[in-house]
């Protein structure tokens, strides 16, 4: 039988999983097979940088928290794996994307956004999506864009009947 105290100290690595998978709203599990101590700490640097954060633990560990939490992505959690987790939805799909473009050792896996499993190609495709300021540039952008161009009618046709006077 197992020492108590190891077992003790692995359960609390398991709810250390759960609470930063529960409390997280895009969630990734990646292969970071390669990368030197250097590429590592570039990663979580940018990680922090997009205020994410990763963290490698034991395959076993991983499966327990996530079975505990009835998510079924064990089927990937074969090697080595890293987990990168944030409260913002995308922000470490497209940072792990982004190096990825840089560093071809590291592979996507599985992730969870929003509570949902999703595939290394639906992350790929997350990550091309504009950030959330972005997005809301963009949307307050085209909101400017229409009393803009309602007052160039206005007034073109506010001239124009000007000179017809």
């Amino acid at each position: 039988m197992a020492n108590p105290k190891i077992l003790e100290q692995k359960q609390l690595i398991i709810d250390e999983i759960k609470e930063k998978v529960e409390n997280s709203n895009g969630v990734v599990l990646f292969d970071y097979r390669g990368l030197t101590d250097a590429e590592i700490k570039e990663l979580r640097l940018a990680l922090k940088e997009a205020n994410s954060e990763y963290k490698v633990y034991k395959n076993t560990l991983m499966s327990r928290a996530f079975n505990d939490l009835n998510i079924d992505i064990l089927e990937y959690l074969n090697g080595p794996s890293a987990l990168a987790y944030s409260t913002d939805q995308i922000a470490p799909i497209k940072v792990i994307s982004n190096f990825m473009k840089k560093h071809k050792a590291i592979t996507l896996k599985v992730g969870l956004v929003d509570k949902e499993i999703t595939t290394s190609e639906k992350l790929e495709q997350l990550a091309t999506i504009p950030s959330r300021e972005g997005l809301l540039t963009m949307l307050a952008g085209g909101m400017l864009a229409i009393p803009k161009d309602l007052a160039i009618c206005l007034d073109l046709y506010a001239k124009k009947l000007e000179e017809n006077n």
